[in-house]
């Protein structure tokens, strides 16, 4: 009954740890693809073929259902794998249309069309890849309209969690920020469009200001999952047993997983 989580990194297991807390009697499968990482800064096709190796990966260990908690991930390549790729048995989600359902106050699986909604200006902080992919405004106009979107590329953010520099991540943030302000000087919503990034929510919430509503992934993410296998419990995997997986080092990857969630986490070799 396992149920996959991928990610290019550490940043996914912000999710992983929403939904274990939401779905504690599921085993989760948390792959990380430290050996390529960051995608950020990858183009599509590349993406593309780094995440369906992964997916292949966790579809072996059991999981019929994989969650891509990679932002860059559910940007550059979700659409491609699910109409091209996927096996009609397995299914593949990604971690965008959660939140745009709570940004736009849209009920999961609402397939009536777009209209207009409170939140007319939104900031987008997110990858590179990310927002070259422009998926998240293309997902946006499916559900709503007249929402201006401004995307910040927040270069550095994810290398600099991933090495557990939080200082240097929280300047860049703060610069990031700044750096959307002169484009969007009065945003109504911001939009954490990475995992990595709750680990510095409030670091933008604080630079944003309390004028600004941010939409972070997590929570948004397993309330959605939860939601998703209650209605399609057939989708859980023949997996039984809980795991980390990372293609590079585990002995770095479990010691940076560590310091990220303040709590031991032995990743093992994928």
């Amino acid at each position: 009954m396992a149920v996959g989580i991928f990610d290019s990194g550490i940043g996914g297991l912000t999710v992983l740890d929403a939904v274990v807390h939401a779905l504690p009697d599921v085993p989760f499968v948390y792959l990380a693809d430290h050996a390529h990482n960051p995608y950020g800064v990858r183009d599509p096709d590349d993406i593309y073929s780094l995440t369906t190796a992964a997916v292949a990966r966790l579809f072996d260990a059991g999981c019929d259902l994989v969650v891509l908690a990679c932002n860059t991930a559910s940007a550059a390549a979700l659409r491609r794998i699910q109409e091209s790729w996927v096996p009609p048995e397995k299914r593949v989600l990604g971690v965008f249309v959660p939140m745009i359902e709570a940004l736009t106050e849209r009920r999961w699986g609402d397939s009536s069309p777009p209209r207009e909604v409170r939140v007319r200006h939104v900031a987008l902080f997110a990858t590179p890849a990310t927002v070259r992919s422009r998926a998240f405004q293309r997902e946006l106009a499916f559900r709503a309209i007249g929402v201006d979107v401004e995307a910040q590329a927040c270069g550095g953010v994810v290398d600099a969690i991933e090495e557990g520099d939080l200082e240097l991540a929280e300047a860049l943030v703060r610069s990031h920020v700044d750096a959307l302000r002169r484009k969007m000087p009065d945003p109504q919503a911001a939009v954490l469009g990475c995992t990595h990034y709750p680990l510095m929510e409030n670091v933008f919430r604080e630079t944003l200001g309390s004028g600004v509503a941010v939409y972070s992934q997590p929570k948004l993410v397993a309330a959605s999952l939860a939601d998703y296998l209650a209605r399609h419990p057939e989708m859980l995997g023949s997996g039984t047993n809980a795991a980390f997986l990372t293609t590079g080092d585990p002995a770095r990857v479990s010691d940076q997983a560590t310091r990220f969630l303040r709590r031991r986490i032995a990743f093992a070799p994928a």
